[in-house]
């Protein structure tokens, strides 16, 4: 499968002295994949490719003197360090290149928002330019497949998800062996590193009941007293497991009308495949009954994809009332609200009722299988 990252390019361009590019993503979502691409692009022998998790990069860069990393740089033009959070000082060690060495082109890749920006921080104030690399988006397998190609896939995405690896596998099983093994070794491994989290059977148990609430609002209270964890707890679990890029979260719109719902908070996966291990159920899509929850979920991370890769400039929410009216998705952008209900199949609902009367002004679509495309391609 021959395909280019979006974000290849614009990392490329971004790629200048005076500034750290900071490439942020979860472990195996291709940020290795978009280096070495670059690496091609701009030639080898132009680049210095350093680990931060090699012990030996970490003795190398430990000597924070302006002499040992020109040494250190000299002859490359781009500087890369992958899983740059597991380097001691980061921050510093990457303001004193940048400031110190004439030329020189950096970017830092890390797996962990919370680690990366905690060790970057206040030293690369003004220096940094941050860029978001999510699984395959819908924007990128339309460079290897057309409309007739996507519809047949489109079963396989929602039960297996959209990391690069799995788009290329051909079996059920090497995409579930994957996958488990992507789960437990990797995306746990990080959670637990972050605060040195002892307990791992409470975060796992926490995101098998989001998996299972897609679409509903989460209440903090309720997952506390089902997993024996304090509201606080349970918050701060749920912050890393957003800072390691396994869930986002969407709250509830309001403009101050007293039967609107915003105290509460709804949760996605950016993967289903990674929401499908954690529930341990990879059952083909047409055989499932939680058909609608992986459409809806689908729907939401590509969304996501889109508004970053496409620099969309959204604010986005859910809308209910308590008397159960609602729309899943609700965009503010550029002064205007769209709604969109997620349906698996089209159909000729309208604008719940007090919506329309709150906000006349309004858009109103519903988004099925028949219709998608526009809304994970653009506006």
């Amino acid at each position: 499968m021959d395909f280019e990252r979006i974000l290849t390019k614009r990392v490329q361009k971004a790629l200048v002295p005076g500034k750290v590019v900071v490439l942020l993503g979860a472990r195996r979502s291709g940020k290795t994949f978009l280096v070495n691409q670059l690496i091609e692009s701009v030639g080898e022998a132009k680049c210095l490719l350093l680990n931060g998790e090699d012990m030996v990069v970490q003795q190398q860069l430990s000597q924070r003197s302006v002499s040992n990393y020109k040494q250190l740089v000299s002859g490359y033009k781009y500087v890369i360090i992958d899983e740059a959070q597991k380097l001691p000082d980061a921050g510093l060690i990457l303001k004193l290149m940048v400031d110190e060495i004439k030329g020189i082109r950096i970017l830092a890749t890390g797996s962990s928002m919370f680690d990366l920006n905690n060790k970057l921080g206040e030293p690369l104030t003004g220096r940094k330019t941050e860029f978001r690399l999510f699984p395959l988006s819908q924007l990128e397998y339309a460079q290897f497949e057309d409309g007739i190609t996507r519809q047949k896939l489109l079963d396989d995405k929602l039960v297996f998800g959209c990391y690069p690896e799995v788009a290329n596998m051909r079996t059920v099983k090497q995409k579930q062996d994957y996958l488990r093994e992507l789960t437990s070794a990797y995306l746990y491994k990080d959670i637990l590193a972050l605060e040195n989290l002892r307990n791992a059977d409470k975060i796992f148990n926490l995101l098998r009941l989001i998996a299972w609430q897609i679409g509903h609002e989460v209440s903090l209270e309720e997952l506390g007293r089902n997993l024996q964890m304090s509201k606080n707890t349970v918050e701060r679990y749920l912050d890393l497991l957003t800072k390691v890029f396994i869930l986002f979260k969407v709250e509830g719109f309001s403009r101050n009308l007293r039967k609107e719902i915003v105290k509460t908070k709804r949760w996605y996966f950016h993967d289903n495949g990674i929401r499908n291990a954690v529930v341990a159920n990879f059952t083909s899509f047409s055989q499932r009954e939680d058909t609608g929850l992986l459409w809806e979920s689908y729907l939401a991370a590509e969304r996501l994809k889109v508004q970053h890769y496409q620099h969309i400039h959204a604010n986005n929410y859910f809308w209910r009332t308590h008397d159960r009216q609602e729309i899943d998705w609700v965009e503010e952008r550029e002064g205007k609200l769209y709604g969109y209900e997620f349906k698996l199949t089209q159909n000729k609902a309208k604008p719940p009722k007090a919506w329309k009367e709150a906000y006349p002004d309004a858009k109103f679509t519903v988004i099925s299988r028949e219709n998608f495309e526009p809304f994970v391609f653009k506006k």
